[in-house]
């Protein structure tokens, strides 16, 4: 977030999709890899870890609204309940 420039860490990723994925039924291994193999398909050289986040939450989004929720938490730094709050709003609505 800082603008500073690393290597693609799947490890680094994968602890944060463990976390968001604890107690759900969500394999947080299979969306690393998937995650994975589309930034490599992309064949893009770089990709920042705002992109990568997104992508992330995309995924999750589509395989459990709880896992999402908790890791967009922490992905988009929520401030206070409200800014939680119309997250929630926002899934309940789609």
């Amino acid at each position: 977030k800082d603008g500073s420039k690393e290597l693609f860490d799947k490890n680094k990723m994968l602890t944060g999709l463990l976390k968001a994925c604890e107690k759900r039924p969500v394999n947080a291994e299979s969306v690393a890899a998937e995650i994975e193999a589309e930034i490599h398909n992309s064949l893009r050289r770089e990709i920042t870890s705002s992109e990568l986040g997104e992508i992330a939450m995309e995924k999750l989004r589509a395989l459990d609204a709880v896992a999402y929720v908790r890791f967009a938490s922490v992905h988009r730094e929520f401030k206070d309940v409200e800014t939680f709050m119309k997250e929630l709003q926002t899934l309940k609505h789609d």
